[in-house]
């Protein structure tokens, strides 16, 4: 996965390029957040370009292990890091000051249907995004490699 910054292109939107710009220039995810609850910050490969992109997401955990979840405030597509995710699973995620790398595994059936009460305890509009769209909000576990 490529890291250097000359490879680095900032999200078009702007609250996501502000959070990004917090954290790293603080070196810390909790200098954003969404109503008032933590993110974590998500450095992948895209899938179309093949440049380093930082994503801040809500922070979902279980047992020490992180997981992304693809709301996208429950629109009838998928957010475009859902795509480079399923390309290119291995990133790092950083939580706090601290920076792992990790591989994305997206999950279904019996595992999703556990995650998502946690999902939802971390985050409670995810909720409502899931009856807000026809489509199964991803989810993908976030393990260590």
């Amino acid at each position: 996965m490529p890291t250097d910054s000359e490879n680095y292109s900032p999200s078009p939107t702007g609250w996501v390029r502000d959070q990004v710009t917090a954290i790293v220039g603080t070196g810390d995810t909790a200098a954003a957040s969404v109503m008032d609850r933590e993110v974590v910050l998500l450095t992948m490969t895209g899938a179309k370009t093949g440049r380093t992109l930082k994503v801040p997401l809500m922070r979902v955990e279980r047992d020490g292990v992180l997981a992304a979840v693809g709301s996208n405030g429950g629109a009838a597509q998928h957010p475009a890091w859902v795509a480079n995710l399923r390309a290119n699973p291995d990133l790092t995620v950083q939580d706090g000051t601290r920076t792992q790398d990790v591989r994305a595994r997206e999950i279904s059936g019996a595992e999703r249907d556990a995650w998502w009460p946690v999902a939802v305890e971390a985050f409670p509009p995810y909720a409502e995004y899931q009856t807000k769209t026809d489509r199964l909000i991803p989810v993908f576990v976030l393990e260590p490699r």
